[in-house]
């Protein structure tokens, strides 16, 4: 399984109404995170389990999801971590 779908089928876990990931990987080819086999991400993901909760809580509850992923598939990951009702400019 290749790491964007590996990171989309984690991320389900959080009942997400849209998910958009981008894999920057190419752009950051010379730096040592790639060479070492970590990829670089912009995950963007709309959730109502996010309502309520402060943004640090919403990376938290992302990091939570990809659990093993961050230690060795993630370098670098850069999240965007909306409720349905803040994802209207979208």
């Amino acid at each position: 399984m290749s790491r964007a779908n590996a990171i989309r089928e984690r991320v389900a876990a959080l009942d997400p109404t849209h998910v958009e990931l981008i894999d920057d990987s190419q752009k950051h080819a010379g730096h040592a995170g790639v060479q070492s086999g970590g990829g670089y991400f912009r995950l963007t993901l709309v959730s109502a389990q996010f309502s309520g909760k402060p943004t640090v809580a919403r990376h938290r509850m992302i990091y939570s999801a990809l659990g093993d992923l961050m230690q060795h598939d993630i370098h670098a990951l850069t999240i965007t971590a909306l409720t349905p009702d803040e994802s209207h400019s979208l």
